[in-house]
This record gives C-alpha cells, sequence and structure tokens, in this order.
C-alpha cells in the first residue's frame, strides 16, 4: 500500500511538473533597454565625483523552478562612463556588472504577472582613465540587488515587460579621494520570450 502511494505521488509530482512546463515553459529570455541612473555618492561623490546617466542594452535569462519561483542572471556587455569633477570630464571608467536575482513571481492574475527580486551583483571596473591615469579605483565589487517588475503577457510565448532594480556598486578612488558609491537605479523596458 504504501508503495502504491509513493509510485502515485511520483506519478502526480511528474507530471505536474510536465503539464507546467509544456503550458508555461521553463525559460524566459529578455531584451531590455535600460536607463542607468548613477547615485554618484560617498566620499568621492561630496568631493564632486561623477558618472554620467545612459541608456545600455541588457539581456537576461530567467529559469522557473516552480509556476512561482524563477532565477534570473542578468547581462550585458562593459559599459563606459564618462568620469566627471564638478562637472568637467577628467577621464572615463568601464563597468561589467552581472547580476543574479532569485525571484517571486505572483501568478492568477491574467496577463499580468507582477515579481519581486533579491540577489547579488558582482561589478568589473576596466579601462580606466582618470587625470591621465593619476587616479585609480578599485577593480571588484561586490553589492546587493533588488527588483520590481512586471511582464505582460501578449501570447502563450511573448510579453512586454517593465522592471526596476536598485544595485548597490561601490568602488574606492585613489589619491585619497575616497570611496565612490555608484549605487544606481536600473529602469528598463523590454520584451521577453517564454519556452
Amino acid at each position: 500500500m504504501k508503495k502504491n502511494l509513493l509510485a502515485l505521488a511520483i506519478l502526480c509530482a511528474t507530471t505536474t511538473g510536465a503539464a507546467y512546463a509544456q503550458q508555461d515553459g521553463q525559460w524566459l529570455v529578455r531584451a531590455r533597454a535600460v536607463h542607468i541612473d548613477s547615485d554618484n555618492g560617498g566620499a568621492a561623490g561630496a568631493a564632486g565625483v561623477s558618472i554620467n546617466d545612459k541608456w545600455i542594452p541588457e539581456v537576461d535569462v530567467s529559469y522557473f523552478f516552480t509556476p512561482n519561483f524563477a532565477a534570473e542572471l542578468i547581462l550585458t556587455y562593459p559599459q563606459k562612463h564618462d568620469v566627471r569633477l564638478g562637472g568637467t570630464k577628467i577621464g572615463s571608467v568601464k563597468h561589467l556588472p552581472p547580476t543574479l536575482l532569485a525571484q517571486y513571481h505572483f501568478t492568477g492574475l491574467g496577463a499580468f504577472k507582477p515579481y519581486v527580486g533579491a540577489g547579488i551583483n558582482y561589478t568589473r571596473f576596466s579601462g580606466v582613465d582618470i587625470a591621465g591615469g593619476a587616479l585609480t579605483v578599485k577593480k571588484n565589487s561586490w553589492g546587493p540587488a533588488l527588483q520590481l517588475g512586471f511582464d505582460y503577457a501578449l501570447d502563450k510565448h511573448w510579453s512586454l515587460n517593465l522592471d526596476v532594480k536598485k544595485v548597490y556598486i561601490d568602488t574606492t578612488v585613489s589619491g585619497g579621494v575616497g570611496r565612490f558609491k555608484v549605487d544606481p537605479v536600473l529602469v528598463g523596458l523590454g520584451v521577453g520570450y517564454r519556452f
């Protein structure tokens, strides 16, 4: 009897997972246009150091473990920013900020599919050219990331997406300038394909 119940439970779990995968798809790929709005804080920010805000392309890949829980990896290519001091350009820097998030997706709302997420960001700074090489920055940054957004389903596969993230990124500028907190808010608009 116990063996029969165990076999039935395994069959139900397998069938439910297969039905879910067939109905909604476990993978979701999005392409977004994202606006980076940097905080420009910390001691360096207070001293007048800033980087420019800009639009960038972004691709993310999500895997749904259940209809509600997913993991999302956010990718782009190294982004170049102008570095300014008191509004005057003093150089440039590139950063590459892959981010991994755990998400909770709310269900039962029809085509409207909101979600929240939290995770970790790693940023690698490169291509540093500030004040002719007189100043350098710490190359690596780890920090938390928070997310709020929604997909609006157009059909079984395609959706529109609005996404807002707060990512905590900081580095230290040499020469006694101090800590620079980039800490951008990222607002993204895009499309998604689920399969």
